[in-house]
């Protein structure tokens, strides 16, 4: 009987609905599962087969404490996602690799901590003409600390980025691509390399509406059939993965630009919501992809 962790937090007791489906799942399988969170001391990593990463979504705020255990885990029993793709995930400079790559991202300009904010934000502005920007962190879930801001409110964007560089975090600079506000996120998720669901994820960031203080910004989430060239850039992104592939689960963000060519946001390989309730059957596949590593 394989003994499996589901790693999740303390903060995320009750608002993972993810869990308890994949949790019945796994059960069925034969799986000796527990849900434990990841900063318990008292739990002996060891004595799993296998830690997967579900809902460990207060990381943000403690990243490096994160990583360290993270770190220590994957000696004492198999993690998944592996520790050096969520040490590259965890950190939105992965766009800039994957634009390397020649993927099609969202353009992204980062401001590091020992960089002047005005500097920064200056040279984005000038870069990029778009009517509204958004300012968030390199690090960062939830759409916690992620603001929306016209160019007229370049005072309050530039204090959001002291702010941030105040508290030695590195500040990810966007255009706000408008057409999310019609059109939604598409978010397709895989389980070992092969397309399982895709759903629409709604706008999130409101205009004149200042950050989340929740663990995540409320979503409302459809299933949705996701287009060809949505599939295309999904299976683009996945390739140019600098890690061996395939991963036991990814889920690509993507959301469309002024001639409606779908564009990465986000690759989410470390704890992003899968959303089995939008998609029948889905979490029984993900089980199924989780014992392929056993």
């Amino acid at each position: 009987m394989a003994k499996i962790a589901l790693v999740t937090a303390v903060a995320a007791r009750g608002l993972d609905d993810d869990l308890p489906p994949l949790q019945d799942a796994l059960h069925k399988t034969g799986c000796d599962v527990a849900i434990v969170d990841w900063d318990d001391a008292s739990v002996d990593w060891s004595r799993f087969d296998l830690a997967l990463l579900r809902s460990t979504w207060d990381y943000t705020e403690r990243v490096d404490e994160f990583l360290d255990w993270a770190q220590r885990a994957a000696i004492q029993t198999r993690l998944i996602n592996p520790l050096a793709v969520v040490r590259w995930n965890t950190d939105k400079h992965y766009l800039h690799d994957l634009e390397r790559a020649g993927i099609a991202t969202v353009p992204s300009v980062f401001v590091e901590p020992n960089g002047d904010a005005k500097t920064g934000l200056d040279h984005f502005l000038l870069r990029h003409a778009s009517a509204e920007f958004v300012v968030k962190p390199a690090i960062g879930a939830g759409s916690r600390d992620a603001q929306r801001y016209a160019r007229g409110q370049r005072e309050n964007a530039l204090a959001h980025v002291r702010r941030l560089l105040g508290e030695r975090r590195s500040v990810l600079l966007q255009p706000y691509l408008d057409r999310v506000d019609e059109h939604g996120e598409t978010a397709l998720i895989y389980f070992g390399g092969e397309f399982s669901h895709a759903i629409r994820k709604g706008p999130l960031l409101k205009a004149d509406e200042g950050p989340t203080r929740a663990l995540f910004a409320a979503e409302h989430i459809t299933a949705r059939t996701p287009e060809a060239d949505e599939l295309h850039l999904a299976e683009q992104t996945l390739a140019a993965i600098p890690f061996a592939k395939p991963l036991t689960y990814a889920r690509v963000d993507l959301i469309h630009d002024a001639q409606h060519a779908p564009r990465v946001l986000e690759l989410e390989l470390t704890e992003p919501s899968l959303f089995f309730a939008h998609a029948a059957g889905s979490a029984e596949r993900f089980a199924r992809a989780v014992l392929a590593r056993l």
